[in-house]
């Protein structure tokens, strides 16, 4: 029998006694991974080896984990130093008992929340008291964390919790290994030649002529291989990238503008009161940065007149405090409307005249509590549409030919309030795989209170739609955070598969 070089090299190095794994016969073989994995496949196809998978899990401390490793997990550094300021006794400071602790920074919070997690003590008021019958040394995260760096077995529950505080990195991964079968060792008995092949064409072959008169080996394209990830566009960005397309080709033009901008085309210029919840450090991201000089002066006193007295002769404004100053302060946008208003403005591509259509897929920055439906960044499908005598019924109708491109024929309606448009009202759509109805976007006509100070004197509807609830609806996916962000599917994304 005769046997290409590789095939033979494994065949003689395996064993009918033990199990091999296909890392040590390459190891012995002086064979790459691969070759040996393909001949393994090869030789079980011919019924002389049997192969073998099994599924391992290899566990790592991080960075992070390390660190706390050397210098003892965060909460039990708090609870030592608490236990050495009398807080078994008495209710001792928090701030003492950090200071103590020597921690700083996010360690605080860390040690705060597991301190009170693992039943070490209380804090109350601002002060912190201590059990003292805990056992510090008896933890067992920091018991695991020593395991580890050792190499010892650790039970799931605690690596469960270790991993998610970010303090271990768990991989697991397909370990094949073989065995001779009965045919296989019979044919060794027998004796097996290497087979005269070449499994390549190289550049000495064709010159020389050579390749006329070897023998090529087979190729078994259905053998099983390592699998390559290869890099491949985000399916959000994918998502995103069809988005424009749809609207370019509904005669929309895309416009860009500044992440970190004023408060005043974020916020004022869209006639949103300075008292108003939404523009509080609770959910805007303020930068300390140097105010914004360049504002358009005639601008800011039209915008700064709306907001005290209203437009025209019945007009009311919120008859409260507006300021210069706050106007100029720098924030990350909460949404990507600060673009339309730079717009209708004529400051971003100098005055437009009806009728215009323009929009954007770009990112926006809210202070939201995350959960399957909210990140802390996400991106906005903003779009308007400048022409006289515009209705609610251009919005809908606009909104079912934009979502009828992905699929989406089930769209719902309900009024809501928004200050700078009236009518407004919020998108719906039903999730494909939980039934549930899932909001989708926000629009409605821009209010003359808006429009007056920039210098319009016509119609303008707009909206913003989030690009993650489309994706999710058209995918199926029910948790964004396995889409984007820190807590992502990796598998998922190099999974799914091509949506256009």
């Amino acid at each position: 029998m005769e046997l290409p070089s590789a095939q033979l090299a494994v065949l003689q190095t395996a064993s009918a006694d033990d199990r091999r794994t296909v890392d040590s016969l390459a190891e012995d073989t002086d064979l790459a991974l691969a070759a040996v994995t393909r001949a393994a496949f090869e030789l079980e196809d011919a019924g002389l080896l049997a192969v073998f998978e099994t599924t391992e899990q290899s566990v790592s401390l991080t960075e992070e984990g390390s660190e706390y490793l050397d210098s003892g997990l965060p909460e039990l550094r708090l609870y030592r130093a608490a236990i050495e300021a009398g807080a078994a006794e008495t209710p001792v400071s928090m701030g003492e008992v950090i200071g103590s602790a020597e921690l700083d920074g996010p360690a605080v919070d860390i040690a705060l929340s597991n301190f009170a997690r693992k039943g070490y003590g209380e804090i109350d008021s601002g002060s912190i008291v201590a059990d003292p019958e805990a056992d510090p040394d008896a933890d067992a995260e920091a018991t695991a964390l020593e395991a580890i760096q050792n190499g010892e077995p650790t039970d799931d529950d605690v690596l469960d919790q270790l991993e998610r505080r970010g303090l271990i990195d768990r991989v697991e991964q397909t370990v094949r290994s073989v065995e001779l079968t009965e045919a296989g060792v019979t044919q060794l008995m027998e004796g097996v030649e290497e087979a005269q092949q070449v499994d390549r064409v190289t550049t000495d072959l064709l010159t020389s002529g050579e390749w006329e008169d070897v023998e090529f080996a087979e190729y078994n394209v259905a053998a099983d291989a390592p699998t390559i990830d290869g890099g491949k566009m985000h399916p959000l960005r994918t998502m995103a990238e069809r988005v424009k397309e749809v609207l370019v080709g509904m005669g929309f033009e895309e416009m860009q503008g500044p992440h970190a901008d004023a408060e005043f085309w974020i916020n004022d210029a869209l006639f949103m009161p300075q008292d108003h919840p939404a523009r509080t450090h609770w959910d805007q991201f303020a930068l300390d940065v140097p105010p914004m000089d360049e504002l358009p002066e005639d601008v800011r006193e039209d915008v700064e007149a709306a907001h005290r007295d209203g437009v025209g002769p019945d007009g009311e404004g919120y008859h409260s405090p507006w300021g210069e100053e706050m106007a100029r302060q720098v924030d990350l946008r909460g949404h990507t409307t600060s673009l339309s208003a730079r717009h209708l403005a004529g400051v971003a591509q100098g005055d437009l005249e009806p009728p215009q259509r323009f929009f954007s897929v770009e990112k926006a920055y809210r202070n939201d509590e995350i959960d399957a439906t909210h990140l802390l960044e996400f991106f906005q499908i903003e779009g308007w549409v400048m022409a006289d005598e515009l209705s609610v019924r251009d919005l809908m109708g606009t909104f079912t030919e934009f979502y009828a491109q992905f699929g989406i024929t089930d769209l719902e309606f309900k009024p809501t309030y928004n200050p700078y448009t009236e009518p407004s009202f919020e998108l719906f759509g039903e999730h494909p795989v939980t039934g549930e109805v899932v909001e989708i976007g926000n629009s409605g006509i821009f209010r003359p209170e808006m429009l007056d100070p920039l210098g319009v004197d016509c119609d303008v509807m707009a909206w913003g739609l989030a690009l993650e609830r489309l994706m999710m609806l058209v995918t199926g996916a029910e948790d964004i955070r396995d889409v984007h962000g820190t807590l992502v599917d990796l598998d998922y994304l190099r999974t799914e598969e091509v949506r256009y």
